[in-house]
């Protein structure tokens, strides 16, 4: 496996754009659009949050005979809670991109991200299909990748060659996501293309299971999105035996090369969390089962206490052990050991005798590792998030003005 540029565009057969229609009041790139060349294999996984915005009830719809050819996305307004008329605005954006595009409107998918509550408005979303439309490329991956943005401070995107016995196969992917993130699929947005050869029902069982283990585990905030939203699209141009089934070698070397491009989203969405200073790793290992690993996993990523003591470079362990105590995952707490990378702080649930200068030191990197070993089975788990810093209040309570 090696790492390529490009993002979505490094696949053959898609093209993209990114333009500014003016939805966002800054002069940046607000809609975005995804094109395969032809009606490809297309797999979708959203928000479980039961107030769900109009675009992703459409995607559900055109998702359902597992065929897609664009994704139109428009960032600035997330089109959620806005009844008949944003249901009858989605479904414009649909037959708008499809009308520039010269396809049926089942066959396009769409997104929105930004303000909750508000109505778009569409003769800038017009006018921004329109230019879009013209703009594609297959050199524009970075410009899709950035029209999605929303409080993000810089895109997000990642590509991969892999070998599935001796034929290349590329993987691509963009994503947006600063706060409000707390998947479960699973205002997280996340765009994928291969030139796999793979039919629909096999692409959606790879991106349930690969959102499973990257996605589901990305915590900003503990808030879940009303948009949440992933999308896989598979040109079908390598040469690749023809992925028929959720098993054998194909199949999970398909896989692999999915999980790492999402991983990888996943660190950048983190790191980049609304007023972050730091990518934070909660590693949880030897648990019981596969529900204790996340639930301990996700109490101390999602704990204010213990994301703003790393924030303030404090190795108090307390909150660590306070955090997975309050997980109901089962365990010792006096068998429990906590490293900060490979330095115990925690030994058997007390003070491992830990020097105060070496911890601070090893919180003050821009990356940091939290293993907690409960001792009580062979299940582990990672997941993904960051620090809460001032800056996180300052956005959050300036976010409309």
């Amino acid at each position: 496996m090696k790492q390529i540029d490009g993002g979505i565009t490094a696949v053959p057969g898609v093209r993209a754009a990114g333009v500014h229609a003016g939805i966002k009041a800054a002069d940046t790139k607000d809609v975005a659009l995804i094109v395969t060349d032809t009606p490809a294999p297309a797999a979708g996984v959203f928000t479980k949050n039961s107030v769900t915005a109009a675009p992703v009830i459409v995607c559900r719809e055109h998702l359902s005979d597992g065929r897609a050819q664009a994704v139109i996305v428009n960032s600035g307004n997330a089109n959620a809670c806005t009844g008949e008329v944003g249901m009858a605005n989605a479904q414009q954006m649909a037959a708008s991109t499809a009308a520039q595009l010269g396809i049926d409107a089942d066959l396009v998918l769409v997104s929105s991200t930004g303000v909750i509550g508000q109505q778009l408005p569409m003769d800038k979303i017009e006018n921004g299909i329109q230019a879009a439309a013209s703009a594609l490329s297959p050199e524009a991956g970075a410009d899709a990748a950035e029209a999605i943005m929303t409080t993000d401070t810089h895109p997000k995107s990642v590509a991969v060659e892999i070998e599935i016995r001796g034929t290349p196969v590329r993987i691509g992917g963009i994503a947006k996501g600063s706060g409000m993130g707390a998947p479960n699929m699973a205002t997280m947005l996340s765009y994928l293309t291969t030139d796999a050869r793979i039919n629909p029902q096999t692409l959606q069982t790879a991106l349930n299971r690969v959102v499973d283990d990257t996605y589901n585990l990305l915590t900003i905030d503990t808030d879940r999105s009303t948009n949440d939203t992933v999308i896989l699209l598979a040109t079908g141009h390598a040469n690749n035996v023809d992925i028929v089934a959720a098993a054998g070698e194909n199949y999970e070397m398909f896989c692999e090369g999915l999980q790492f491009v999402c991983t990888e989203l996943v660190k950048m969405l983190a790191r980049d969390g609304e007023g972050a200073t730091k990518l934070v790793e909660v590693q949880v290992i030897r648990a019981k089962n596969r529900s204790d690993a996340e639930n301990a996993a996700r109490a101390v990523a999602e704990s204010p206490l213990v994301k703003t003591a790393i924030f303030g470079n404090d190795a108090n362990w307390g909150r660590i052990m306070m955090a997975i105590g309050k997980s109901e995952a089962e365990f010792d707490p006096y068998q429990v050991n906590v490293y900060l990378e490979n330095y115990q702080l925690v030994k058997d649930g007390m003070d491992a005798g830990y020097d105060e200068n070496r911890a601070t030191a090893l919180l003050a990197q821009d990356s940091v590792l939290i293993t907690i070993d409960l001792c009580a089975g062979d299940t582990e788990i990672t997941m993904w998030t960051c620090d809460y810093s001032y800056d996180y209040i300052r956005i959050n309570a300036d976010y409309r003005t």
